[in-house]
């Protein structure tokens, strides 16, 4: 047989309605969890994040479940950066923060958490673009106030937000960051 009439034949059976129906049995088949499934992922990774201080191993047991519950579970993904980079596993951090950023669009935590993650691999120009992207999407979120502020500072960046960034931090409740701030300001 040519390779043309191979391919032809293989084209006309995947037409049959047997090729085109059914749950695929491909472990490659996208699985799209019930609600129950992703309620309960929520719930697992929730749980870890109340015990990641103190018992990191079944925290990330909880969160691996979460995601093979869910595995669009934005906030586990998230949780599991978190949980990585205490650990100083940047790679494996960023992979999750990069995961959480797709799947949280709106929420800062994963750019800022990605932030700390460039930043402390020496990457501090990404770093800062995280902050700000972060930034873009809640404008007062202190967490990316502070890392941005921080590098600014830094890199001596001629920022023009910096001396607003720099009073909004001076006001923060962690005395530390407000002292920083203060000092920056003189």
């Amino acid at each position: 047989l040519k390779a043309s009439s191979v391919v032809a034949v293989l084209m006309a059976v995947c037409m049959l309605p047997s090729c085109r129906t059914g749950p695929s049995t491909s472990p490659y088949a996208p699985h799209a969890p019930t609600a129950s499934e992703s309620s309960l992922a929520l719930k697992r990774s929730q749980e870890a994040m109340a015990i990641w201080k103190s018992d990191p191993q079944a925290a990330e047991a909880l969160l691996r479940e979460a995601l093979s519950l869910d595995l669009f579970c934005g906030q586990a993904h998230n949780n599991l950066g978190v949980l990585f980079l205490e650990q100083g596993k940047l790679y494996e951090a960023a992979q999750e923060f990069e995961w959480a950023k797709k799947l949280l669009p709106g929420n800062p935590d994963p750019r800022v958490n990605l932030g700390l993650v460039l930043e402390r691999a020496g990457r501090l120009e990404e770093a800062y673009q995280n902050y700000t992207a972060a930034l873009e999407a809640t404008p007062e979120y202190l967490a990316a106030i502070q890392g941005a502020a921080l590098l600014a500072c830094r890199t001596q960046r001629a920022e023009p937000r910096l001396a607003t960034w720099l009073q909004r931090i001076a006001l923060s409740e962690d005395p530390n960051w407000a002292a920083w701030a203060k000092a920056q300001l003189r």
